[in-house]
């Protein structure tokens, strides 16, 4: 350490500290930076810890810190791009970070083992530190770092006092070293639980999104076989309806059910072999209430006969979202048009409105979960933003693409996927 600081002056001159600028503003020297920080940094930040509120078991640590080398002042701190942030102190402090410039943390960090200053006095470099310099500043300081299993140096646990010591004991340091290991712990099990939570928060919003369009139709049929009297043909075709938008939602339940059972894996898919003509006359089916519901007429140009290689209710789920998306942001009366197209080895199916249109905000966050766009729908109907989150992810889970086109807001757009046709060898 001592060798470290002594090379080009490690940290900044004193008459920084009359820069006009904010402490987390001054720029730390690049040799307080390890080689591998962006990495480091991207590491760090997919933990989600900087800038978090106390939590207790990390406040227990920094006590616990505290207890073991008999002192008020304890920390359990990441070094983040500017700045260290103090996630638990065992006292109160008035701020929750420090510039990365004037943190010894920051030191820490660049060491393998732990870091000790049993008196920071006797590093003059130090002295042009300000929380070392000032009366009461820091003496004595000992950090253990906070490491992932591939060796990358979040932070520290790290204890301080005012006056310095002569010795830190085998078992003070043992211990401050498994504190480091048992944050790291804690961080890791926080980050499971985040991600469950909120692997069944996306679940509930898809299933609510999902369940929007059958639910809709079944409640349309019900309507009009209660308002007026009807032929029995006409009844026993809606009750055909009725019972396909209830398997669909069924079947949609499946597939969350299998996705929960799926956590850390791929998309289970059930393939087969589909003509696109069929796809599309279910799909005219199912929508046909919805879209007499808004007096859109919707029209199919197809002409190909082709095959492809798919998951059937996943592909249905890419073609409703997507025909639900150009009827919402489309207004009463208008004409959606269904083209389908080939291109080399794939089928190109477009979806066509002339209603809200796409700005080049939209055009870029269209496909992210939770997009707002801004456009409402034409009759407000609910968004949740994930229908093309979900077609995006289906549509390239069958190794397809998704995209969308517009001239501009109320000017129409259009939303192409492209799937992989079957070859005819494939068949044989």
């Amino acid at each position: 350490m001592k060798n470290r600081l002594q090379k080009n002056g490690l940290l900044p001159q004193s008459d920084r500290f009359r820069n006009t600028k904010s402490m987390t503003e001054i720029k730390t020297p690049d040799n307080l930076i390890p080689g591998n920080d962006e990495i480091r940094l991207k590491k760090l930040y997919q933990y989600e810890i900087l800038g978090t509120p106390s939590e207790t078991d990390f406040d227990t640590i920094a006590l616990m810190a505290a207890e073991i080398f008999n002192t008020k002042k304890a920390f359990v701190t990441f070094v983040d791009k500017g700045r260290v942030f103090v996630k638990a102190s065992s006292s109160l402090i008035e701020v929750d970070h420090i510039s990365r410039a004037y943190g010894l943390c920051s030191l820490s960090i660049m060491e393998n083992d732990l870091t000790i200053f049993h008196d920071t006095h006797e590093f003059p470099e130090l002295m042009k530190n300000p929380y070392i310099a000032r009366p009461g500043g820091v003496r004595f300081y000992a950090a253990a770092q906070i490491r992932t299993a591939d060796g990358f140096a979040l932070g520290t646990v790290c204890v301080l006092d005012a006056e310095p010591r002569t010795v830190v004991t085998e078992q003070q340091s043992r211990m401050l070293q498994l504190l480091s290991r048992v944050v790291m712990e804690k961080l890791e099990t926080r980050l499971v639980n985040r991600k469950i939570v909120r692997a069944y928060d996306d679940r509930l919003h898809r299933l609510a999104h999902d369940m929007k369009n059958p639910v809709t139709s079944i409640s349309l049929y019900a309507q009009l076989l209660g308002s007026r009297e009807i032929s029995s043909e006409k009844v026993f075709n809606m009750a055909a309806k009725i019972e396909a938008s209830s398997k669909g939602i069924e079947q949609k339940l499946n597939n969350l059910l299998t996705d929960a059972r799926n956590e850390n894996s791929n998309i289970e898919l059930i393939y087969e072999v589909l003509m696109i003509t069929e796809l599309l006359t279910q799909l005219q089916q199912s929508f046909e209430l919805s879209l007499t519901a808004k007096n859109q007429t919707l029209i199919i140009n197809n002409e190909l006969s082709v095959l492809i290689y798919a998951d059937k209710d996943r592909i249905l789920d890419i073609f409703d979202n997507l025909l639900s998306n150009a009827m919402k942001y489309s207004h009463l009366g208008a004409i959606i048009t269904i083209n389908t197209s080939l291109h080399e080895d794939e089928l190109v199916v477009e979806f066509k409105d002339d209603g809200l249109g796409l700005n080049e905000d939209d055009l870029k966050k269209l496909f992210l979960k939770f997009a707002k766009l801004s456009s409402i729908p034409t009759a407000h109907e609910k968004s949740y933003g994930l229908g093309l989150f979900i077609v995006k992810m289906l549509a390239e889970s069958h190794k397809g693409k998704v995209w969308a086109e517009s001239k501009g807001k109320n000017h129409g757009s259009s939303f192409f996927v492209s799937l992989p046709i079957l070859k005819q060898q494939e068949l044989n």
